[in-house]
């Protein structure tokens, strides 16, 4: 009734416009269609649920984008967790800084700082897709059950469960990553030389063995499990609670400054919580396939942990911090708001 009666109106007071009275008095007003007209608004009816498929798109493209622009953040991140590592080795990089110029240098941007671009833009559409597409659909449908806020708790639990997922998921393509962005940095005889990603991923199959794909399993689904309770959790609280103490400021959920102090507390917490785990995961992943009767660097987490510690102290657990941070808000910064745009343009609400 209301796209067909579209300038029916009642007042208040509930007189019929003149434009209205004709039709008033041959069809006796109904309270219900009166006030709804009144306020021009439709029946309040729930919106339809968006797809697990739809969200992963989503989720996946809004990853490809800050992938872009700060995958380079992620080689240096990964070449300085792994510098110095193994008994009297020298140190190679001062600082981020130093590492990116030296980078650069030695082999150029494109594939120096560049390298495993093509594997951080497949591991987007099996880690990326399934930690922010599994969140958003369990966000949104919990949501519709829950009166009131959602509890942090929640936003928490169920950010862990997409970040474990999308890990076991995107396991391969964390690997070829680590792989790509370090072998630069290894000695001319140890380099693999990986063409692209899928070769990456064939060579260690063919190699080493399906199971390699899987290395580091354990801290790299812990590390994704905190990462993106933090992250996804820590983000949506944010909003909803900046948007609440500060309404001044942050008027709206879907405004860009909001997003942004949203992503910048939640990629320093889980900056903070994940950095251990992935030290240890970039050394299991990057650890060279040991020779016919020597045993492996490191024989398993808690292994490449107590060794890490005993032979370079406390500190190692924070080795790559900077890079961490600087590559995670940035990534998160763009790869939320980019989800949270697309969602908003496509389908008319925010993803988180």
């Amino acid at each position: 009734v209301y796209f067909l009666l579209p300038h029916f109106h009642v007042p208040k007071n509930g007189t019929p416009s003149a434009s209205c009275a004709n039709r008033q008095q041959r069809t006796p007003p109904d309270p219900t269609i009166q006030f709804r007209m009144s306020t021009g608004t439709k029946a309040s009816q729930p919106a339809a649920a968006t797809g697990l498929g739809t969200r992963m798109v989503l989720g996946a493209l809004g990853g490809m984008g800050a992938a872009t622009c700060c995958h380079p953040l992620d080689v240096i991140r990964v070449q300085m967790q792994i510098d110095g590592e193994g008994k009297g080795a020298a140190r190679q990089y001062k600082n981020p800084i130093d590492a990116a110029m030296k980078i650069a240098k030695r082999n150029g941007v494109l594939r120096g700082l560049y390298t495993g671009i093509d594997a951080a833009y497949l591991r987007q559409w099996t880690y990326g897709s399934c930690r922010v597409g599994i969140y958003a659909f369990l966000l949104e449908r919990a949501s519709r059950d829950q009166e009131g806020p959602l509890p942090f708790w929640k936003k928490l639990a169920m950010g862990s469960t997409s970040g474990a997922i999308g890990s076991l998921a995107g396991l391969p393509t964390e690997v070829a990553l680590v792989r790509m962005s370090a072998d630069s940095k290894l000695a001319p005889e140890l380099q693999r030389n990986y063409k692209n990603v899928f070769d990456c991923i064939f060579r260690i199959t063919k190699e080493e063995g399906v199971l390699k794909l899987w290395m580091g399993g354990l801290p790299t689904i812990i590390r994704a499990s905190l990462l993106s309770a933090s992250v996804l959790g820590c983000y949506s609280e944010a909003k909803e609670q900046l948007h609440k103490r500060f309404p001044a400021v942050f008027p709206t959920k879907d405004g860009i400054p909001l997003m942004f102090v949203g992503t910048m507390m939640a990629s320093l917490v889980a900056t903070t919580v994940s950095n251990p785990f992935d030290v240890v995961k970039s050394r299991l992943q990057n650890m060279p396939t040991p020779k016919p009767g020597q045993p492996p660097v490191y024989a398993s987490m808690p292994d490449c942990f107590v060794k890490s510690v005993k032979g370079e102290g406390m500190a190692v657990l924070a080795r790559g911090f900077g890079p961490s941070f600087i590559k995670l808000a940035p990534y998160t910064t763009i790869s939320l708001i980019l989800t949270d745009k697309l969602s908003k343009a496509l389908l008319g609400r925010s993803a988180l």
